[in-house]
């Protein structure tokens, strides 16, 4: 085999174990990861055989800063060790320049194309979990083939955005999209968990307001055909996800589940504000917020122990400092901007939408969850962020052009 011919089928097992991967983070985080690690060795390989320099994305910078003060914040922490640990999670930063090299043009269509289609298989057992198996109650959610619900629902979440980008923003391609749409929302609905909701509605809202302010009337449209035909449960979850209040005698097991959790997620801000008070430079560091929240458990919190805030930004500056909660929000902004100037100057601006639904989805989301930190989750939104600089990338000084891929 030439040396060529050799670069070539190296870069085609990069795409294609790529590929596979984002795939799998919808099913099996063990697989995904294994598939990562094939696609790491491939990307590493031809970078190094063909002599090439590695290309980033802008938007990649701000993760770096992010990575680099995480360890900072690990080196400080109560408990290094156990810090430095969880912050090999950085590693799925290299998601980012492995997929504006292997994903750049059309295949960043088909990959949008895999993941879709994925995401709908993934839909439709969760709804057959909700109908037949009795994941119907906040004791027993929707949950996939997933390790868990809030997993589940963010990753449902995130393919959700990304179709309705398809079918709002790409003449061509959403025959597929429009059909898979709907088992997408009812899959979404029956998770029971409200942060995922917050995040679609905001996610796709955002779409509706950009591509004709007028469609922003098909909301109240929609939540009121939800609200009719939604199973009891759901509507249930809706109504009383805004009451901290007492409940009267005999209310149901979701509504009570509901309230005390809202109560004591705002039991958790109230004492990640304190922990930030303390420790506003470093955090207490990565994986730690679990050994101190008992010295700063309010009063009025449900749980005795929590592993985390539920909430991104509120986390990140507890465990990482404020410095590290800046350079997060750089990293939003950033994505923000790039994406909505690809709205308007991107050939695929089908592409930019996917990446500005899902960032906002994601952030919407974050307030009232640990998204960020979700491995699952973080694979398939790095993914999903980079493809928009990825399809109108093209081979950068000295690099090879990447071996076009026909689509299955």
């Amino acid at each position: 085999m030439t040396s060529r011919g050799w670069l070539t089928g190296l870069e085609r097992a990069g795409y294609w174990s790529l590929l596979a991967s984002a795939a799998a983070t919808q099913f099996s985080i063990a697989a995904a990861q294994i598939l990562l690690g094939l696609t790491a060795l491939s990307w590493l390989t031809l970078v190094i055989a063909a002599r090439e320099k590695v290309a980033v994305p802008s938007m990649f910078w701000p993760l770096a800063a992010y990575a680099g003060i995480t360890l900072v914040a690990s080196q400080q922490s109560i408990d290094p060790g156990v810090s430095f640990w969880d912050s090999r999670q950085l590693l799925l930063f290299l998601i980012v320049p492995m997929a504006f090299r292997l994903l750049r043009g059309e295949r960043s269509l088909q990959a949008v194309h895999v993941i879709i289609t994925v995401g709908a298989v993934h839909a439709a057992y969760g709804i057959v979990q909700y109908g037949i198996l009795n994941y119907d109650n906040v004791a027993q959610r929707v949950q996939g083939v997933l390790s868990h619900y809030m997993t589940y629902s963010g990753v449902i979440m995130l393919v959700a955005c990304t179709a309705a980008a398809r079918i709002l923003f790409r003449r061509e391609d959403r025959t597929w999209a429009v059909m898979i749409m709907p088992a997408l929302v009812v899959a979404l609905a029956l998770t029971l968990s409200r942060n995922a909701w917050v995040g679609a509605c905001a996610g796709i809202g955002t779409l509706l307001l950009l591509r004709d302010f007028r469609l922003v009337a098909l909301l109240p449209v929609a939540a009121g055909l939800f609200i009719a035909i939604a199973p009891a449960q759901v509507t249930e979850r809706l109504y009383s996800m805004f009451s901290v209040q007492d409940l009267v005698p005999g209310s149901s097991s979701t509504s009570v589940a509901t309230v005390e959790s809202n109560r004591d997620r705002l039991a958790m801000m109230r004492s990640g504000i304190r922990i930030i008070k303390d420790h506003p430079l470093t955090g207490v560091g990565p994986d730690m917020l679990i050994q101190v929240y008992p010295h700063y458990r309010d009063p009025l919190a449900v749980r005795q122990l929590n592993p985390h805030l539920h909430n991104v930004p509120l986390q990140i500056a507890a465990e990482r400092g404020l410095p590290a909660l800046a350079i997060w929000l750089w990293f939003v902004v950033k994505l923000a901007a790039d994406f909505l100037r690809g709205l308007r100057t991107s050939p695929h601006p089908s592409m930019a939408a996917a990446g500005l639904a899902c960032v906002v989805a994601m952030v919407a989301a974050g307030m009232f969850e640990y998204n960020f930190h979700d491995s699952e989750f973080l694979m398939l939104f790095l993914v999903l962020v980079t493809l928009p600089y990825a399809v109108d990338s093209t081979a950068s000084a000295g690099s090879r052009r990447p071996v076009p891929v026909r689509a299955a």
